[in-house]
């Protein structure tokens, strides 16, 4: 899977999905119905780390398999939309 261009843009996309989702539905309930803010900081920079691979690895894949500029932000626009990396992962799994 970590071989090729795709198979890494795959894992940082289930990895930033993942983190995506648990700062949405654990850490920000917990920050503001429980008064725990530091899970948010805890969560938000690994989620924050994973975003800025996942959008490099989406860049590489864009220039190395000639996507167009609509790819990259269909890819871009799927990062800030939950479970919507997820999806991405699915479209290119059958790129493989």
């Amino acid at each position: 899977m970590l071989r090729s261009s795709i198979g890494r843009l795959r894992l940082l996309s289930i990895l930033e999905g993942i983190s995506y989702l648990l700062l949405l539905f654990i850490a920000m309930p917990l920050k503001y119905l429980a008064g725990i803010p530091e899970v948010v900081s805890v969560v938000g920079a690994a989620h924050g780390a994973l975003f800025v691979l996942y959008i490099l690895a989406a860049v590489h894949v864009k220039f190395e398999h000639r996507k167009t500029i609509l790819w990259g932000i269909y890819a871009f626009i799927l990062s800030f939309i939950p479970f919507g990396t997820f999806y991405l992962d699915k479209q290119l799994k059958h790129e493989q």
